[in-house]
């Protein structure tokens, strides 16, 4: 029985905890389309989410690429494959790292962010207060956040891998000396809309990912201070391990609907 009892309690909160997320995101959708719209709320959060988190995003995404970049023409240059450095980042970056990193930077700024503003409320009362006002928590608090990040984390991605094939370009170029012509000519002829399609597809469930957790911290925060702290310290821990977790199935799904071409078109 305390065999059963040690293997069987953590099955039954991690199943808690997913039923948890569920009824919340059954919430988040049935606001979406039925909830009252906070125009306000939403623009806000596209400012924090989106406008704020520019800087951390573009620096990781070039530097990201630089790295790439670098580790993978000092073996390419030794079998004389240089030129292929180009396509290597940059469908690196759109299927892989840019989402990924991204993702996570966004778990670590946004998410402890956002646990900690609705954790906050939450301690507070004021969340009980919109109550009282006959303002539902969820159309005010995690469905503008929700759509924000439909709306930020695509462009995020984006921003994040243009700035690391950039980066590649120059490490590429000017380190290594790849001639210009070759790398961007190998670059375009192995990346197509399919790479940017994982990268946009991979965000959006990154960011989805994120907005829940987050939110979910918030929304159960208790015991004053401590308890927004554990729930800041949880959502980006949860949010992180998620990303990764999802990544790893997304990968394997969308890589047979998009198959990467071996060959140049």
């Amino acid at each position: 029985m305390l065999a059963l009892r040690i293997i069987g309690s953590p099955i039954l909160n991690f199943l808690n905890y997913l039923g948890e997320l569920s009824k919340l995101a059954s919430e988040v959708f049935s606001s979406v389309f039925v909830g009252k719209f906070c125009y306000n709320q939403l623009m806000k959060q596209v400012a924090e989410i989106g406008y704020r988190s520019q800087p951390v995003v573009i620096l990781t995404g070039a530097f990201t690429g630089s790295v790439l970049a670098a580790q993978a023409l000092f073996q390419l240059t030794q079998m004389k494959m240089e030129t292929m450095g180009g396509a290597l980042v940059s469908v690196g970056m759109l299927r892989e790292l840019g989402p990924t990193i991204t993702g996570l930077m966004l778990a670590g700024r946004v998410g402890a962010a956002m646990a900690a503003e609705i954790g906050t409320m939450k301690v507070t009362e004021q969340i009980d207060a919109l109550r009282s006002m006959d303002v539902h928590p969820i159309d005010y608090l995690v469905t503008p956040r929700f759509g924000a990040m439909a709306i930020s984390v695509p462009l995020l991605i984006a921003e994040s891998a243009f700035f690391g094939i950039l980066s590649a370009w120059i490490v590429g170029t000017q380190i290594f000396h790849v001639p210009t012509s070759y790398w961007v000519n190998r670059m375009s002829a192995h990346t197509d809309m399919s790479d940017i399609t994982i990268a946009i597809v991979k965000g959006f469930v990154f960011g989805m990912l994120i907005v829940l957790i987050s939110c979910h911290q918030g929304l159960k925060a208790n015991n004053g201070a401590v308890g927004v702290g554990k729930g800041t310290t949880n959502a980006m821990v949860i949010s992180s391990l998620a990303i990764l977790i999802f990544n790893f199935f997304l990968t394997m799904a969308l890589n047979l609907v998009f198959p990467l071409g071996l060959s140049p078109k």
